[in-house]
């Protein structure tokens, strides 16, 4: 088991625990405010579709500030250098403004409760099964990830028992999902985001005096690294080495495409941030305000990674300290009480953000596509809504469980990246070619979704595992698997449609791009269905608050921040 380093302790002290103490008690204390709006399994599961667009876009990146922002993206810094920046700027901002101006329309206006239940809508009831099932496991999975980093991070910092750390901080995040649903998890989220940046923002600081500002910095990892360490694009051509291992076109299609655009138009625990929205002005501006604070995140757990790098240069090294150790060892370098709380708590607060975000989107898509589809139809609603908090219980459960499988992992990012490759990118794949090709038929779907799973498994597990063919590192092998299984699902999809029956043109009507409107009339964007048009609320016609500039404009600021790090 991958632990951090038993010389991680931090001289916390009574002023360091009031902070963390203080901070539990709001998070329940949101929990049980959010607890009187709650009436209703759409309270529960949704918000009751009444948030405001700033509330929704600061918990949808809250909501991604988990165990892969901190740890698992300070340990890439400090592994692969600025080549990190590739998963905001390439791998991030495209994606989510794709969300906003494409996606959101579908997903908001066919008033579906979740992204399985889109499936179900556009291909068949064994599509929409196979992704509910396939979503479940993933959350549970990714949720454990959380969970897991969080236990460590306890024990080696604040000397708790793994076990302990594990136990105590998911009945913690039960608690306060049970009791007041998604809200609770949303505005916690909002609260968390801003903590998060009060633990990084000092690290930041700190770290960048210690090694005698940017100017040292760059240059203590130049003379240990070389040049290309601290450039995006340097060695990234074919058949050129990188400190990343992968070239501009894995880079580009494999991060920038297949896995970024599989994980933030698909992913539920992102997309429920949205659908939770009071209006679809709102769910469209979701996830493009979320993308200017994403782009600039990168610099808080990249500039702390680097600097691991240079105070220790054999970090990663066997028997010394990982690259999951970046964060927590400048923390305990670096910063004195006081601080030292805040940062602490800001890590809880992110493992917990994590960790909240799979679980609740876990129970939203057991309760209403697995359990109310398939075993309980037909129910009360009260029913869903007690069965939504007990499978919340269930989740946390199985999520102490999969804590576990993370510990196989020296980067924690890496198993991430694997977890996304395999279940992310085939239902992406389904996504995309459902709503943008109106022949493709009924049981296309579900045939793309297996073979998209299996042969980015068989990729990962078979031909890089096996040395069947070389690749230099983990994320390289999850950007050609991430290709591998898009490129299968696709050909599948294809394939299966030439030989079985599409959908009828009149229940393509919102869920294909060009399906006809009720009048017959092709609908341009073909993202409305009959009688689910609506009136903009007031102020959504500012031009401050148009989509598109919103979006293009986050698209142009992601590519000027590439400049400095592309010479």
């Amino acid at each position: 088991m991958i632990t951090l380093a038993e010389g991680l302790r931090l001289p916390t002290n009574g002023l360091d625990y009031t902070i963390l103490a203080i901070y539990f008690v709001v998070v329940l204390g949101i929990g049980f405010a959010a607890r009187r709006s709650v009436k209703t399994s759409l309270d529960f599961f949704l918000s009751g579709r009444s948030l405001p667009a700033w509330v929704t876009g600061l918990a949808f990146v809250a909501a991604n500030l988990g165990a892969t922002e901190i740890l698992g993206m300070a340990a890439t810094g400090a592994q692969y250098g600025v080549a990190v920046v590739h998963w905001y700027w390439i791998g991030a901002i495209p994606a989510m403004v794709f969300l906003g101006l494409v996606m959101m329309p579908f997903y908001y206006r066919s008033k579906v409760r979740s992204v399985p239940e889109f499936l179900l809508q556009r291909f068949d009831r064994s599509a929409h099964l196979l992704s509910s099932v396939l979503f479940a496991f993933a959350a549970v999975l990714i949720a454990g990830v959380n969970l897991y980093a969080l236990s460590i991070v306890v024990e080696a910092l604040l000397g708790w028992p793994q076990w302990v750390a594990i136990v105590v901080a998911g009945l913690f995040v039960l608690a306060y999902i049970t009791i007041g649903g998604l809200s609770s998890a949303i505005y916690n989220e909002v609260l968390q985001f801003f903590v998060i940046l009060a633990a990084l923002i000092p690290l930041v600081v700190l770290g960048l005096k210690r090694v005698g500002g940017w100017g040292g910095l760059t240059h203590s990892l130049t003379s240990a690294h070389g040049h290309n360490f601290l450039t995006a694009w340097g060695g990234t051509g074919i058949g050129q080495a990188n400190p990343l291992g992968a070239n501009w076109l894995t880079i580009i299609l494999g991060l920038g495409f297949v896995l970024s655009f599989g994980y933030w138009t698909t992913n539920f625990a992102e997309v429920q941030r949205a659908l939770s929205a009071k209006n679809l002005s709102a769910a469209q501006r979701t996830p493009l305000i979320a993308a200017f604070p994403k782009m600039f995140i990168v610099f808080l757990v990249m500039i702390p990674g680097l600097v691991a790098a240079v105070l220790v240069p054999k970090i990663g090294a066997p028997g010394g300290l990982q690259y999951n150790d970046a964060i927590p060892y400048l923390m305990q370098e670096l910063l004195p009480n006081g601080v030292l709380g805040i940062a602490v708590t800001g890590l809880l607060a992110a493992f917990m953000a994590g960790m909240a975000a799979n679980v609740s989107s876990f129970n939203t898509v057991f309760t209403y596509d697995i359990w109310a589809k398939y075993v309980k139809q037909g129910r009360p609603d009260g029913y869903y809504l007690r069965f939504g908090r007990l499978i919340t219980a269930i989740g946390v459960l199985a999520s102490i469980g999969t804590a576990f499988i993370a510990s196989s992992f020296s980067n924690i990012m890496g198993y991430l990246q694997t977890l996304f490759s395999f279940f992310n990118v085939p239902m992406f794949v389904v996504f995309i070619i459902g709503m943008f090709w109106k022949r493709a038929s009924m049981k296309s779907g579900v045939w793309g979704l297996l073979a998209g799973t299996t042969a980015a498994m068989v990729n990962y597990f078979w031909i890089y595992k096996q040395h069947v063919i070389s690749i230099p590192t983990d994320q390289g092998a999850n950007f050609v698997s991430a290709i591998v299984g898009f490129v299968a699902g696709a050909a599948v999809m294809v394939v299966v449609t030439l030989f079985t029956e599409p959908k009828p043109q009149a229940e393509l009507a919102g869920l294909v791009w060009g399906s006809p409107r009720s009048n017959g009339v092709e609908s341009g964007g073909g993202t409305t269905a009959p009688g689910l048009e609506e009136q903009p609320a007031e102020g959504d016609d500012a031009w401050y608050r148009k989509p598109a500039l919103l979006g293009w404009g986050a698209i142009a600021l992601a590519a000027l921040c590439y400049l400095p790090y592309s010479l």
